[in-house]
């Protein structure tokens, strides 16, 4: 993401990344190196940003917010490893994955390591709502997770069933980002839901980007190869419109319900959903998520801090990558 976007709270943010290695500190050596290869590895950083600034907007030193930042970010990436791993996903980000680099063994083990670091993270702050509300979204996260996996090559699954998946995959994370930066910094009630449905929402238009990138941007710029969701079978939002209302839509039920011919065609899907309005239509439903965003952190009071806000959600209509 754009780092003059986060310039009002860069001091912390760049204290956030110094932390996120120096944390680990495992007695065995193998997943002190492969946690820091993933932390090094880079990433958008956008949930600790989100935390802290949320935080911001109610108190100016925020640094007792920090380990909080890391726990998010922290959660975060230790969902990646096990996506990478359960997707056989052999590079992120342009890099090794832990996976390729270390083993599935080692992914598990380094997943479950993290997630435990970033608990003893969210200790100092000894409030019961903080983890209550992390082991619920977390439980969410694997629950939709799950969903995701059962839904693969299944061409009979709509609308309902992706905005389900995108929540729990990415939104209710950059959510609860937004909602804890809010009330550890005593923010008001209203404030916090303010916050929380910013994050939902902006969760969302993110993800369906996400999806429609996948399709369009070039390997480079994306990271990972182009076309990775039909490969996996992950029916996204532009596929799903393709399935519905494209004049090959039944050439494309065909090739996106089985495994092999995801692979073995995966070039002539991309060009039957290219070639529909699939992309125009997610990208409209991204526009208005963005749009659902910005009314929810219109509702603070204005600020430069809620001007920057706004211009996070313009950042996701129109990045590429």
């Amino acid at each position: 993401m754009a780092v003059f976007i986060f310039d009002s709270i860069l001091p912390e943010l760049n204290l956030v990344e110094a932390g996120l290695t120096k944390h680990i500190n495992s007695n065995v050596s193998i997943i002190n190196d492969a946690a820091a290869h993933l932390i090094k590895a880079g990433g958008k950083r956008m949930r600790p940003a989100f935390v802290l600034l949320a935080a911001k907007y109610f108190k100016e030193d925020i640094k007792d917010v920090i380990p909080l930042a890391e726990a998010l970010e922290l959660i975060h990436a230790a969902t990646l490893v096990h996506d990478d791993l359960v997707d056989n996903s052999d590079t992120r980000r342009g890099a090794p994955t832990v996976r390729s680099k270390w083993g599935n063994r080692t992914s598990i083990y380094t997943g479950n390591y993290i997630f435990a670091h970033a608990l003893t993270l969210l200790e100092t702050y000894d409030r019961s709502d903080i983890l209550e509300i992390l082991a619920e979204t977390s439980m969410k996260i694997c629950d939709g997770e799950i969903n995701q996996m059962l839904s693969c090559y299944n061409t009979s699954l709509g609308l309902k069933n992706y905005l389900r998946r995108i929540e729990r995959k990415t939104a209710l994370l950059i959510s609860v980002s937004c909602q804890l930066g809010a009330m550890v910094s005593n923010a008001e009630d209203w404030e916090i839901k303010a916050l929380k449905n910013y994050g939902y929402y902006l969760g969302m238009a993110f993800q369906i980007t996400d999806d429609i990138l996948d399709l369009v941007a070039d390997e480079k710029t994306l990271g990972k190869p182009t076309g990775s969701d039909i490969r996996q079978g992950v029916i996204t939002l532009p596929a799903i419109y393709a399935l519905h209302h494209d004049p090959r839509r039944e050439e494309l039920k065909r090739f996106l319900g089985s495994p092999e011919l995801c692979i073995s065609e995966a070039e002539r899907i991309l060009d039957i959903i290219l070639g529909s309005d699939g992309v125009d239509y997610a990208s409209y439903a991204a526009d208005r998520f963005a749009d659902l965003a910005q009314r929810s952190i219109r509702m603070l009071p204005s600020s430069p801090l809620r001007e920057t806000f706004i211009d996070i959600t313009d950042f996701m209509s129109s990045r590429e990558y």
